[in-house]
């Protein structure tokens, strides 16, 4: 067995990663092809990773032009340590405002762990006037678990 096939995660490992995590760095494409690189807070739904942006920011206006996301997520300060997720995808965007609403709460959820939904609802609602979601349709997953070297 090579190394890239002894690192890399199963599926449930891939899932249960994700769900244990809160932030990711979130790549799309600017309109000269350079890559715009951010951190987010994202939700799962359904296990595929959502998040929302103000629908003026740079990356909302790539993903408008361009839907293709990379979304790595990742976790460890020492080589023996290192874990991660690389997701590459489509960001389909979430018309509806019961489901922008609803992504705010995900996201809302692991930013603040542990505060309740009454506390949340005010804040997500309004800021989520001027935000648009996105929900990441996979492509291919890259994982690595570097602790396995071991």
């Amino acid at each position: 067995m090579n190394q890239r096939a002894r690192i890399a995660m199963s599926d449930d490992d891939v899932a249960a990663f994700l769900e244990s995590s809160r932030k990711l760095q979130l790549a799309t494409i600017n309109p000269d092809g350079t890559p715009h690189l951010v951190t987010m807070f994202y939700g799962l739904d359904a296990g595929r990773i959502a998040f929302w942006t103000y629908a003026k920011a740079q990356k909302a206006r790539n993903l408008a032009r361009d839907p293709r996301v990379s979304c790595l997520i990742e976790t460890g300060d020492d080589y023996d340590q290192l874990r991660g997720v690389l997701v590459y995808g489509k960001a389909e965007p979430i018309a509806d405002p019961d489901g922008v609403m609803a992504i705010g709460m995900m996201v809302a959820r692991r930013m603040t762990p542990g505060v309740p939904d009454e506390l949340l609802s005010p804040y997500v609602e309004q800021t989520g006037r001027k935000r648009v979601a996105y929900v990441v349709e996979r492509t291919k997953v890259v994982s690595w678990d570097h602790r396995r070297l071991t």
